[in-house]
């Protein structure tokens, strides 16, 4: 296994502009504290409004992607709420009351951790057995809310890497105007045209996922076949409420548009879930974690409803997994069979990277599986919010092949890569 130096760390300094809700948590309640707020702002007299907008122009428009425009649209939806007569204001005040229903959050201040990584929608001008990729990850924020962000990149055939830069600001990926994200349903939201993936934020946006996104697991599924391919990257990620937990299905064509959807059936309860890249034996098939203890595989004849419980496929059998086991992403379609990345728990709480090889034609059976972790926390790794943990939601084949970002102690991202025979050949 090659570790790369490359690590992306937290970073208190990439913030992202978002509403401000004045002790209220939906995002259309009414509030006394709000309209005595515009009734201070509409006080004012219109030099010193004018100059307390300048002053805030001075503080925070640079800081931002079109400052000036979200904040307007802030003030339209204040306006909405409010009942606001939006004739009564003139633009710099709605402009000033936009910026007092916004406030900078640090949506990575804590962490960056648990990357998963899928081949990019446009291919273009890729040589030589190069991969465009995209990578998710979970950043950690203040309060300690977890959202989705991205990076993309491109991977050589030799497992070697760039990433794409990214801007000093993020944007935050806008709900669709007709997504109701008060309802038990799916919800459409989009990202910003003018501004980048690699620049981009889901942040948490129904009462579900109130506390946070975790994990995203992306796949690139395909629904045609090998000759007529039809794509589509799903994710499943863990939905936390504060107090409950609930997997949900992340769909995107373009990951410019994406819909999250609830995951129903009784599995859905349950964190860790991993799509198939396809349908098996004419089923659509997912890893997943039902007892919290061992891996199971589940099938169903709908992607976002699974309701059986599933067939037990491993159980903790070494020293370094003997608390648990799970999955660390998509199943990875080789010539050798089906490649499942695993996490372990062993002593003192450590968690370790390790694989399985499932048949080709039926996952169900398992052919191999490590002995000894693969990867695993050592050295100045050791040490993060988290110490002691290796954590991945998927790895990106090329060619002969791995590229496997991971997270660090729950607390940074690094790259390892590897070839997919040494793997099979470290198993047994």
């Amino acid at each position: 296994m090659q570790i790369f130096e490359t690590r992306l760390l937290a970073d208190p300094a990439r913030v992202v502009l978002r509403p401000f809700h004045l002790g209220w948590q939906a995002q259309n309640a009414p509030s006394e504290r709000a309209v005595r707020l515009v009734k201070d702002i509409a006080a004012l007299t219109e030099e010193r409004a004018a100059a307390e907008y300048e002053r805030v122009l001075r503080d925070f428009k640079e800081r931002h992607w079109q400052t000036e425009n979200i904040f307007a649209e802030r003030f339209e939806e204040v306006a909405r709420n409010l009942g606001l007569d939006r004739a009564a204001y003139s633009v710099t005040r709605q402009n000033l009351i936009g910026s007092y229903f916004c406030h900078e959050y640090t949506f990575a201040a804590a962490a960056l951790m648990n990357p998963s990584i899928v081949p990019h929608p446009d291919q273009s001008g890729m040589h030589n057995g190069a991969v465009r990729f995209i990578m998710s990850l979970r950043a950690v924020g203040e309060g300690h809310i977890s959202s989705i962000v991205f990076r993309e990149g491109i991977v050589e055939r030799d497992g070697s890497f760039t990433l794409w830069p990214q801007a000093s600001f993020a944007t935050a990926i806008e709900p669709d105007d007709q997504s109701d994200c008060h309802h038990d349903g799916s919800v459409f939201v989009h990202r910003q045209p003018e501004s980048t993936l690699s620049n981009s934020v889901i942040f948490p946006i129904t009462e579900q996922q109130r506390n946070g996104l975790e994990d995203l697991r992306l796949v690139r599924f395909n629904h045609g076949t090998a000759r007529k391919p039809d794509y589509e990257w799903l994710g499943t990620y863990t939905a936390y409420s504060g107090s409950s937990i609930r997997s949900e299905l992340l769909r995107t064509r373009d990951f410019r548009n994406f819909e999250l959807a609830p995951i129903r059936g009784r599995a859905g309860r349950n964190k860790g879930m991993a799509l198939f890249p396809r349908k098996v034996d004419g089923r659509y098939a997912m890893i997943g974690r039902q007892d919290g203890k061992n891996l199971f595989l589940l099938t169903s004849d709908t992607i976002d409803s699974w309701d059986e419980e599933g067939a037990l496929l491993m159980e903790p059998k070494y020293p370094w997994e003997f608390i648990q086991i799970g999955n660390c992403g998509s199943p990875i379609l080789t010539d050798h069979g089906w490649l499942l990345f695993t996490h372990g728990v062993g002593a003192m709480r450590k968690y370790a990277l390790g694989c399985a090889l499932l048949d080709k034609d039926d996952p169900s059976r398992v052919l191999a599986r490590s002995v000894e972790p693969v990867l695993t926390a050592e050295n100045a790794d050791r040490g993060g919010y988290v110490p002691n943990v290796i954590y991945t939601c998927g790895a990106q084949k090329v060619g002969d092949r791995l590229l496997i970002p991971y997270g660090i102690s729950d607390s940074a991202v690094g790259f390892a890569t590897c070839t997919i025979d040494a793997l099979i050949a470290s198993m047994e």
